[in-house]
């Protein structure tokens, strides 16, 4: 196993002033097995409103995907009192080294996939759907085919600005007296495209923190533009539930553990399995 902590104002000049921390963990390949193998490797968002980065949806969740045979790399990235676009072009950069670390990390350029859960979703989802936008390209210098996700896992996220919106994660994004016509820039079901990347969805429908509205709105609008995408609505459960498991339950407690949520990891695994 390869582990690699990487800061990024260490690897873009661009983003000198970035206090963000690429972790990277990836399987050895083995001569025995495949020497040559290439791996899907998917780069993990972590939740926390974007006034933190949870541990419960960042090593926990790298290694989950690593013992399935994936490079996992987790981006905790900038937050509050730091704003929009800080943390998307963290983001995006963390796709251009990931790709660029094709040799030597064994990456699978073709299958790099965001993970993010909660406000993390909102942020893969907004290098989901902004990934070609000009400014990206133009503010790191990166060619735009570097920093898209072939492919999106959105774990409870937050998705819009509107009726169903989590107040406090656009609050700690743009600012408390940010206008609404902004926030609504940054709408997610607003900005889908036939460009953005085919997505996995899970969400809780019991979920009072990041209503389900925000999956089902985002699953509308890909739908309307055509992009494939697999949406796994579970009757039961909180906000938070991660891996489900004891591994990232909230100080052992009982209700972040339910073996039925559990199942979104699998399904999700198939998935980039198919992609």
């Amino acid at each position: 196993m390869i582990y690699e902590k990487i800061k990024i104002s260490d690897i873009c000049s661009k983003l000198k002033e970035s206090k963000a921390v690429i972790s990277a963990y990836i399987p050895d390949n083995s001569e025995e097995i495949n020497i040559n193998k290439k791996r899907a490797t998917i780069v993990i968002c972590p939740g926390g409103g974007y006034g933190f980065t949870s541990d419960r949806e960042a090593e926990p969740i790298a290694l989950k995907f690593m013992a399935q045979g994936f490079n996992a790399i987790v981006l905790r990235y900038s937050v509050a009192p730091t704003r929009y676009p800080n943390a998307l072009l963290e983001l995006a950069e963390t796709f251009n080294y990931v790709r660029k670390k094709e040799n030597q990390w064994n990456v699978d350029k073709e299958k790099v996939i965001v993970c993010g859960f909660s406000a993390g979703g909102h942020l893969a989802g907004s290098l989901g759907v902004l990934w070609n936008n000009e400014f990206i390209e133009k503010d790191l210098g990166v060619n735009k085919e570097n920093i898209k996700p072939n492919g999106m896992i959105l774990c409870y996220p937050v998705i819009t600005a509107g009726e169903f919106a989590h107040r406090g994660s656009f609050d700690n994004l743009l600012g408390e007296e940010e206008s609404e016509k902004n926030r609504y820039k940054l709408s997610l079901e607003n900005l889908v495209s036939k460009d953005t990347p085919k997505t996995f969805l899970w969400h809780t429908f019991s979920d009072t923190t990041v209503p389900v509205e925000n999956s089902l709105l985002f699953a509308n609008s890909l739908a309307k533009n055509k992009v494939p995408f697999e949406l796994h609505v579970y009757p039961n459960g909180g906000h938070g539930m991660a891996l489900c498991d004891e591994s990232t339950a909230m100080n052992g407690k009982e209700e972040h553990i339910d073996e039925h949520l559990a199942t979104w990891f699998n399904l999700a695994c198939q998935w980039i399995n198919k992609i």
